[in-house]
């Protein structure tokens, strides 16, 4: 694990990760590597091992953060979350889009709610236009029930039925496919097909048709957080259900927490983002503030976009398992497991 200290945009990042760390008795990035090795972790390895072409940045983000938690003794996986939050969020780049948005901090209470008992069921809530809501959810799946009582369920829900079912059989997750009745507005469970045995088959992976069979989905596996991604389809599927839902969970009195990936500008111009002009993410930004508890920035998937954002190189969607994975890993190693 010795490897040297060197990250894009490092200069940018320095001074504020060394207060940081130095708030946390922690004089440098090399010292927090050496803290994760003494306690025999390497996140370094486990956020390259959740998104292969994240940056080096984000590696070391994992490490400062992990360290930070190790530090402080977070014994519990939430708290270590919120630990490893700091770490990530002093990797901002001052004045831009994540530090204003306090993106780091974000994610680290977003993996911590996915930790504690009271959220039963965490959606990607995507365009099925990536791998990515995949990379996150193999590793919430492989952590995530670790350090839990009751166990978190994780599902996928995108538009299209082929491109559910080819994701399941790709990453080994289930393929639940439903039908909705257009006229009762009831969802019905056609086939359920499991492409592994391990514990990625226990994401169901679900592929809507339109908005209103996406929202029924919702309902049906009782999401209480999810995350939506922004590329494809967003002002066509994502947004619409996760507002939807939204609303219709209020009216009902039921919790649902409901985060944005982000968005901001630059990056391809899809024909879903069109009405944006040049700032082809504009919109998906604008749909996710109209809805979401908490916003991110950048790609959910495209480590360089939410580079772009000042953040770090690593999909939103990713992100959010490696984070998960991280504080698990941490609080194993604190108790002992």
């Amino acid at each position: 694990m010795i490897r040297e200290v060197k990250f894009e945009s490092q200069d940018r990042r320095m001074a504020q990760i060394l207060k940081a760390l130095n708030e946390n008795g922690i004089k440098s990035i090399e010292e927090a590597n050496e803290i994760c090795e003494k306690a025999g972790l390497d996140p370094y390895m486990t956020c390259e091992e959740t998104q292969r072409i994240c940056f080096e940045n984000a590696k070391w983000a994992y490490v400062v953060g992990s360290a930070i938690a190790l530090k402080k003794g977070c014994k519990n996986a939430a708290d270590a979350a919120e630990a490893i939050g700091i770490g990530l969020q002093a990797f901002c780049i001052p004045g831009s889009v994540a530090d204003d948005r306090k993106v780091g901090l974000g994610h680290g209470n977003l993996a911590a709610r996915l930790l504690r008992e009271e959220t039963e069921c965490f959606a990607f809530l995507a365009g099925h236009e990536s791998f990515a809501a995949a990379e996150g959810a193999i590793k919430i799946a492989e952590m995530a029930n670790k350090v839990r009582q009751k166990p978190l369920r994780c599902i996928l829900n995108g538009l299209g039925k082929d491109a559910a079912m080819i994701i399941s059989r790709i990453n080994g997750f289930t393929y639940v496919q439903t039908e909705f009745d257009y006229f009762t507005g009831e969802l019905k469970e056609v086939r359920r097909k499991a492409y592994s045995n391990g514990p990625r088959a226990k994401v169901n992976c679900y592929g809507a048709d339109d908005v209103r069979e996406g929202v029924a989905i919702m309902w049906h596996e009782d999401v209480d957080v999810s995350i939506t991604g922004n590329s494809t389809n967003p002002t066509r599927f994502q947004h619409p259900v996760a507002g939807t839902y939204f609303k219709e969970r209020a009216i009902a009195g039921k919790p649902y927490f409901s985060v944005a990936s982000g968005g901001g500008t630059g990056r391809t111009l899809h024909p879903d983002n069109m009405a944006a002009g040049p700032a082809s993410y504009g919109m998906t930004d604008t749909l996710g503030r109209m809805h979401s508890d908490a916003q991110f920035a950048g790609s959910s998937s495209v480590p360089a976009h939410v580079e772009m954002m000042g953040f770090l190189g690593i999909g939103n969607n990713p992100m959010v398992g490696c984070s998960v994975a991280c504080a698990v890993n941490v609080d194993l190693a604190l108790n002992k497991k």
